[in-house]
């Protein structure tokens, strides 16, 4: 009897152990889906700031349609971007996709904030420096946003990827999820600026 007894003990140990792993990752998994939702919301804002931008640009920047149309064109790619990345947080395609249109949406808007250099009216324009401080503001909450996601992330991929949390994941299926990484595709190209006393 006491042998049925210690099985007993054992199988029930091993049952709350699994459960708890289990929980564990359900915790670590809704924690970076969670802290995706607040990039999600920022990247909202940003997308619908620059909509009045590049209005606002028109009037001024009549002979740059090209740069305009870029920027709506990227947006709007970022919009899409978005939404597939909203429905499956941590899919590395989903983020891959996600931080091409980000990039390329970061791209011509620095060439529309360069051609606005040339154009005084526009850049002495109240709406335009609100909106630019405005989406400034915006873009250092989706990097902050964006730090707290990949945190989760790598919490979440720690957990599923130790032992014994490996055991687990895999037999229920918890993939890894990916990083979002805005910029850094970009970073390796910049060089430290050459100094020369000749």
């Amino acid at each position: 009897m006491s042998s049925m007894l210690v099985i007993f003990l054992l199988l029930g140990g091993l049952v709350i152990w699994v459960v708890m792993i289990y929980n564990g990752l359900i915790g670590a998994r809704n924690a970076y889906k969670n802290a995706y939702a607040q990039i999600d919301v920022q990247l909202h804002r940003r997308h619908d700031l620059i909509p009045n931008l590049v209005e606002t640009a028109k009037a001024y920047m009549a002979h740059e349609k090209g740069t305009l149309e870029a920027v709506i064109q990227a947006r709007n790619s970022a919009v899409q971007a978005a939404g597939a990345a909203k429905a499956a947080p941590g899919d590395a395609a989903a983020m891959t996709q996600l931080a091409g249109a980000e990039n390329a949406l970061t791209a011509s808007l620095g060439r529309l904030f360069a051609l606005a250099e040339a154009y005084p009216d526009l850049k002495a324009n109240q709406n335009m420096m609100q909106l630019s401080e405005e989406l400034t503001s915006t873009e250092n909450k989706v990097a902050f946003a964006r730090q707290a996601y990949n945190d989760q992330v790598m919490a979440y991929n720690n957990r599923r990827e130790m032992f014994p949390g490996n055991i687990v994941a895999g037999s229920f299926g918890f993939t890894a999820a990916a990083l979002l990484e805005l910029g850094e595709a970009e970073a390796h190209k910049r060089e430290a600026p050459k100094v020369s006393f000749n």
